[in-house]
Parts: C-alpha cells; sequence; structure tokens
C-alpha cells in the first residue's frame, strides 16, 4: 500500500473534526490550507480560523493563500508531493489545485447530493423541515458540489433538533464518512456514482433576508426556520413595541397548536412566558436576544423589560 501524503484544506470547526479523525487514523498531513486571518471584535485584532489553530497546536504546516491561482502557491503545493486532497467547508478551488495529486482532491459536504449544494446544507435542511439528510463526499470538478459520489451516509433529523445539534452529528458522521472515503481510495476500491445533473433542493448563502422571520408563515414553517437557524446566525425580527421598533434574534422556541383569537403576530404576555400568535397556534419564545442586550430566557427578559400593551411582530 503506498504511502498517503494529505493536504488539508478547511476552516471552521466543522472541518476540525475531520482533520483530527484524519491524523488519529495514522496519515500524513503534509500542510494545513486554511482562510486567511481576518480582523475581528471590537480590537479588530487579527483572529486565526478554528483549522489554522489546530493545525499549529499539532505542529502542522499552514498555508493562507488569498488567491489560489497564485503561481508561488501553486509551486509551494507541488513541492509537498501530496497524492491525496481533502477538502471540508472550504472555497472553490481551480482546476491547476484540484487536478494536481495522483489521487484526486475529495470534498465531504454535509447533505445528501444532489439535494442542498451550495453554502449552508446543514440549515437549509432543518429550514425546509426535512426528516432526514446525511454527509457525502465526492471528486471535485469545475463546478460546485457537482462531481462524482464516492460515499454517502444518512441520519435522522429529530423534530426538534436545531441547527447547532444537527451540525455536531453531521460532523462526527462527516469523519466517519472521510476516514471510510480514504481507505477505498488506498485500496483502489473507488466505484463512484455520477451526479444527476438536475437538483431540486439548494442551499444559498445565508443573509438578513433569508433568515428573517416570517410571522405570517404556517406555525410549523415558523418552527422550522427559526429552528434551521439557532444558534447560528439566528433568525431575527422587527417587534412594535409601542413607539419603539426594536430588532430582536430568537433562540430557543417551542410551539404549540390550538385555535385562539388574537390577532395574527401579538405578542401575549404571561408572567414566565413570550409567545407570539400565529396561524394554527402560538410560538413560545424560550431564548431571545434583544438589539444591544445579552440572549435571555423569557423570564430573565421579563424581570427587566416590559412590552406594550399592543406589541407585535413585524
Amino acid at each position: 500500500m503506498k504511502d498517503i501524503r494529505i493536504v488539508f484544506m478547511g476552516t471552521p470547526d466543522f472541518a476540525v473534526a475531520i482533520l483530527d479523525r484524519i491524523l488519529k487514523d495514522g496519515y500524513t498531513v503534509v500542510s494545513v490550507i486554511t482562510a486567511p486571518d481576518k480582523p475581528a471584535g471590537r480590537g479588530r485584532k487579527l483572529s486565526q480560523s478554528a483549522v489554522k489553530k489546530y493545525a499549529l497546536s499539532n505542529n502542522l504546516p499552514v498555508l493562507q493563500p488569498t488567491n489560489l491561482k497564485n503561481n508561488l502557491f501553486i509551486e509551494e503545493l507541488k513541492s509537498l508531493h501530496a497524492n491525496l486532497q481533502i477538502v471540508v467547508a472550504f472555497r472553490m478551488l481551480p482546476k491547476v489545485v484540484w487536478s494536481l495529486p495522483e489521487y484526486g482532491t475529495f470534498n465531504l459536504h454535509a447533505s445528501l447530493l444532489p439535494d442542498y449544494r451550495g453554502a449552508a446544507p446543514i440549515h437549509w435542511a432543518i429550514i425546509n423541515g426535512e426528516k432526514k439528510t446525511g454527509v457525502t463526499t465526492f471528486f471535485l470538478d469545475e463546478k460546485i458540489d457537482t462531481g462524482e459520489m464516492i460515499l454517502k451516509k444518512e441520519l435522522t433529523i429529530n423534530e426538534d433538533e436545531t441547527v447547532g445539534e444537527l451540525h455536531d452529528r453531521l460532523m462526527l458522521l462527516g469523519a466517519e464518512v472521510v476516514s471510510e472515503t480514504i481507505q477505498i481510495i488506498v485500496k483502489g476500491r473507488v466505484l463512484t456514482t455520477q451526479q444527476p445533473s438536475s437538483e431540486t433542493k439548494t442551499a444559498p448563502k445565508l443573509h438578513s433576508e433569508n433568515t428573517r422571520i416570517d410571522w405570517d408563515a404556517s406555525l410549523e414553517d415558523i418552527y422550522n426556520h427559526i429552528r434551521g437557524l439557532n444558534p447560528f446566525p439566528a433568525a431575527w425580527t422587527e417587534i412594535l413595541n409601542g413607539d419603539e421598533v426594536i430588532n430582536a434574534k430568537i433562540y430557543g422556541i417551542r410551539k404549540k397548536t390550538t385555535s385562539h383569537d388574537f390577532p395574527l403576530k401579538s405578542i401575549v404576555i404571561t408572567k414566565k412566558e413570550i409567545k407570539v400568535a400565529v396561524k394554527e397556534g402560538f410560538i413560545y419564545l424560550d431564548e431571545i436576544k434583544l438589539s444591544g442586550k445579552k440572549k435571555l430566557s423569557a423570564q430573565n427578559l421579563l424581570n427587566g423589560f416590559s412590552f406594550h400593551s399592543e406589541a407585535k411582530m413585524r
């Protein structure tokens, strides 16, 4: 069996678990490629990616190119003599990079391809009310998430699961599938499956428009939307509190299907609970963060904040 020399490419925490598994499996990682350091926080100090922090703590060489087509970077990549490249939550690679190694370059994607190609597959699976999802490894090609599939494994999405909880379960499943994919490649037993060209479900980048809560939607759709964004980046809304308009992020919630006579979008307050009247019932706001404030439980928020008697969501 030929020695494997791996270049690993990734940036967030999700990728760290996979890199950790590769090292624990005993493979040689000749370099880690991750995003350049970025200013963060009030002081705008340069912040390292989660993958860079992990790589440095394990004495792995790190490259942080700003331009993946830069000749100096390509030459540096060639000098590593890697025969396999693994990509997890990085960015689109040019052909000159992904075509370099003998065994190719494969990507781990957190969906059951071809569904949910794109930047936020875990979020959109929950937002769209899916009952199952999974991970897929595939060889890179010229387009995004369209290459020939190597391995695919699925898991059930729990009814009340948040994106944070599903993220962590998929991360562990992904580590297993990457480990198995490497073994298949090393043993020369790769049988790929071509993806269908069509796709019905996509996973576009999250932004302020598609993370805003539509309180006119159904109870189930609102519930899925909020849990599909909890805890990151969090669904948001505007509260009309008398003459004041307050931006708020919504985290922990519950739902209750019931008939009621409250105007839709109205905020109903009890001593310990905050709920919003919607079609088919109520959404209970168990954790909420008002603009400029800390994230609080409903009860703690009510201890120091007063809602107008006709407060409602916008």
